[in-house]
């Protein structure tokens, strides 16, 4: 049996399309990232026989929108701090790219699209060192899935 390609933190980043469109830049400070996929369903109750109403009824489920969500763990850096501050104070709409850069041959190297930021919250412990942050990214629609190329 074959061991598993695994993928490192280095090689899931998350990307923020910078002021030259089509260039992409890391957020400074990032140390922790998780990326929420949720299919949004709509469930239904259905009879489980016509005939005989004691057979219990079964849930349905439609599939409907796609949610995709990533959170980040940082410490506070200076050199993102002012484009993480006019991206929910100015309520901006970025275009982002979460990528998988081990990604096979084919298969799905990034996931992107335009997203809000959606929560920022920084800590400050007095027995801790750097500020913390956390962050929460929400792509506005279904993103755009690329392939890796050869």
């Amino acid at each position: 049996m074959a061991k598993p390609n695994t993928e490192k933190f280095h090689q899931m980043v998350l990307e923020v399309e910078t002021d030259t469109p089509g260039t992409y830049a890391k957020i400074c400070g990032i140390n922790g990232r998780t990326v929420n996929r949720s299919l949004n369903v709509q469930e239904t109750e259905v009879p489980g026989d016509c005939d005989d109403e004691s057979v219990p009824s079964e849930v349905q489920i439609d599939p409907q929108a796609l949610t995709v969500n990533v959170s980040g763990t940082a410490v506070w850096a200076a050199q993102s701090h002012g484009m993480m501050m006019d991206w929910i104070y100015l309520k901006q709409r970025k275009n982002i790219r979460v990528g998988h850069l081990n990604a096979e041959v084919g298969d799905t190297e990034y996931e992107s699209g335009p997203a809000y930021l959606v929560t920022m919250n920084d800590s400050a412990q007095k027995t801790a060192g750097a500020v913390t942050r956390e962050i929460e990214i929400r792509f506005d629609g279904t993103p755009t899935r690329t392939d890796k190329a050869a």
